[in-house]
């Protein structure tokens, strides 16, 4: 069967949860336990680096002990019928790790390290933790290879232009809510099929609905195009 034509997935927090890690808006998420200005924002950073390297330490290890899930699996199955791009908001790499091989990071990656004063300068961690005092080739202490908010997301605009070469546009476990991941949804063409698999999705005009979780949804909608080809089953129902 032939790799065209492209599916971009956009995936979130709500897929990954599935495989035990927390996501950070929903109750009883990470941004209650942790207040976002005291570890995910650039201003945390240059005054509390050594509370901003433990809470990534440790979101590192949380990572490291989690597993794919049946979502994660059923992409990297899609990838050997079609070709599948993964644009995810997720810094773990649990789509790897199914197999999966187009992943796009918007927000970074656990598992790299990256200088503090040249982002290019980026480095694989194999699931060490960043400690203060852990320098990179130039001297410069490394931080965690994440996108935090008061920072730009310099791989929005090729993540843009994957959605808008789509030709169909697969939404998980996403709550479409933060920018500007919200709005990659805008990039994709008329007419272009946009599916959302969410066990309480909200109306999106344009966009239908797979009301189930990543785990239920995405191996049953897979499995349908594996099987018969793309399109929209009956059990996909219109926003």
């Amino acid at each position: 069967m032939t790799k065209s034509p492209h599916i971009l997935v956009l995936s979130g927090a709500g897929i990954s949860a599935e495989s035990g890690l927390a996501t950070f808006r929903d109750q009883g998420g990470l941004w209650e336990q942790y207040p976002l200005e005291e570890v995910a924002t650039y201003t945390a950073w240059q005054q509390h680096p050594e509370r901003v390297l433990e809470f990534y330490n440790l979101r590192r290890r949380q990572a490291a002990q989690a597993q794919p899930n049946a979502a994660h699996f059923a992409l990297a199955q899609l990838e050997k019928h079609f070709h599948v791009r993964i644009v995810t908001q997720n810094v773990d790499n649990l789509h790897e790790r199914a197999g999966s091989q187009c992943i796009l990071h918007l927000h970074g990656e656990l598992d790299k390290a990256r200088s503090s004063l040249d982002s290019r300068l980026i480095y694989p961690l194999y699931g060490r933790d960043i400690h203060p005092g852990d320098l990179c080739d130039k001297g410069s202490q490394l931080r965690p290879h994440i996108v935090w908010f008061e920072e730009a997301v310099p791989l929005y605009p090729q993540a843009y232009e994957w959605v808008a070469a789509a030709d169909y546009v697969l939404i998980i476990g996403t709550s479409l809510e933060v920018q500007p991941a919200a709005s990659l949804i805008h990039a994709v063409r008329a007419q272009v099929p946009c599916i959302r698999i969410d066990p309480d999705p909200q109306a999106i005009p344009g966009v239908y609905n797979l009301v189930a979780t990543a785990t239920q949804g995405v191996p049953q909608l897979v499995d349908y195009w594996c099987t018969h080809g793309l399109g929209l089953p009956d059990f996909i129902q219109p926003s």
